[in-house]
């Protein structure tokens, strides 16, 4: 936890070290460029081009081979242009070693990176607008609920590539073994604190052998209460990334909620709940539902011994969940012949078969709906159901959580629901305090 958080510490440093703006508005568009769209083809490079993409790795599978096949197979179809892998570890990770090489003047041709990192690049003015790079018909072609974190106004600052949002796994064995239809997931908070109940498990000793849920509580805390935020009808954030609604009483009752599954209703471990632990504790048994990324689908579905389900966060007043993951930027301060070969390069890896296999080999949400129209996407889901969980979820879906200043807020926020879990803080204090710290920290770009 400790190293997440000091992490994300030192990615917000960093951007205030790159001028971050002290202004109320993002940064300005640049002038329009009379590049080609989407549509066009891109001007042949006189020479060859070398591109470094930066590239994170947040969940498990082979992600690092699959990205140097794409690498691979575009360098064949665009022998002009390599595209050189550089993979930075966690999100927060690479876009620390992003924000040191745009202050060393060294910046990267084209990453992905957090959709929730928008305002902090714009902010460092290290990012391109991508709006008259690509036309108006191929940004229509993205769920509309993955573009409302790639842009600031009509201003499109990025490209969807490894798209997400929470699901909730379940062991339909356990299900059948605790006397509950494998078939019906919970579907409200109720049912789940129920379910969850006769699905926890206890030896002679009254030690617990077996949890009835597990939901993260390091790293994207933030997230895991958003879900539960909107699923209690409200968002915690603007859109423009200027103001957070943390101390809202939905935002409050959402984190209440979330405390009680362990410090109450005894269903969930208390204490810390790490990321990367809880899909392994799903897989091996330890417990019997999870709340997790899409993002882990494919890894859970190659190695689990079991069959599970997905299904939708369970309800309070309504469905919901944030969207997440990653988007592909191109950066200002690089010649044009490369800026025009990384949009060759996320034409590419848009492509409605590219997308569709890369969301059956990672179990991220195909970003675009074409990729839903292609016989290899429609055969998977006809095989394996689970996997249209995500995109119809959609439907309920909302931005996530994205500010100036993101990593400072973000830490906060995770910092202080963090103690709300742990009990050293009520649900109201923490959020309490969450809505002054952030409140001091964008106050400069009201």
């Amino acid at each position: 936890m400790k190293k997440v958080m000091m992490t994300l510490l030192s990615a917000s440093m960093l951007l205030t070290a790159c001028g971050q703006s002290q202004s109320a508005k993002p940064a300005a568009a640049p002038a329009q460029s009379t590049a080609p769209a989407a549509t066009q083809e891109t001007a042949k490079a006189d020479k060859p081009v070398e591109l470094q993409f930066y590239f994170p790795v947040a969940v498990g599978g082979p992600i690092t081979k699959l990205i140097d096949k794409l690498a691979d197979d575009f360098h064949k179809d665009n022998p002009a242009i390599t595209v050189k892998p550089v993979y930075g570890g966690s999100y927060q990770d690479t876009m620390t070693k992003v924000a040191t090489a745009v202050q060393g003047g060294n910046s990267p041709d084209v990453a992905v990176l957090l959709s929730t990192d928008l305002y902090s690049l714009i902010s460092m003015n290290a990012i391109e607008d991508l709006t008259p790079r690509f036309s108006k018909e191929y940004f229509n072609g993205f769920y509309e609920a993955f573009m409302g974190n790639t842009k600031s106004g009509d201003t499109v600052w990025s490209v969807p590539f490894q798209r997400s949002t929470i699901v909730m796994y379940y062991n339909k064995d356990l299900f059948k073994k605790a006397g509950l239809d494998p078939e019906k997931a919970p579907s409200s908070w109720s049912e789940l604190k129920e379910a969850a109940s006769k699905l926890t498990v206890k030896d002679g000793s009254g030690k617990v052998t077996q949890w009835g849920i597990e939901i993260p509580s390091t790293g994207y805390q933030y997230w895991m209460l958003q879900a539960m935020s909107l699923e209690s009808g409200t968002n915690i954030a603007s859109g423009d990334g200027k103001q957070v609604f943390f101390n809202k009483p939905e935002v409050q009752e959402a984190l209440q909620f979330y405390s009680d599954l362990g410090r109450k209703d005894r269903v969930m471990p208390e204490g810390a709940l790490e990321w990367a632990t809880v899909p392994s504790d799903f897989i091996s048994g330890k417990t019997a539902m999870m709340y997790h990324t899409t993002g882990n689908l494919t890894k859970v579905k190659t190695d689990a011994k079991f069959d599970f389900g997905v299904a939708f966060l369970p309800a309070n007043k309504k469905y919901g969940s944030p969207t997440g993951g990653g988007n592909l930027y191109v950066f200002k301060n690089i010649p044009e012949e490369r800026k025009q070969a990384a949009v060759k390069f996320i034409e590419f890896l848009t492509k409605p078969e590219r997308v569709a296999q890369w969301s059956i080999d990672t179990g991220y949400v195909g970003t675009t709906k074409a990729s839903y129209e292609t016989d290899l996407l429609k055969n998977y889901i006809k095989d394996f159901p689970q996997a249209a969980v995500a995109r119809d979820q959609l439907q309920y879906a909302d931005s996530e959580l994205s500010t100036f200043q993101n990593g400072q807020v973000t830490k906060l926020f995770n910092d202080n629901i963090q103690a709300a879990l742990l009990g050293k803080m009520s649900p109201q204090e923490a959020l309490e305090k969450s809505q002054q710290q952030a409140d001091a920290i964008l106050k400069s770009f009201q």
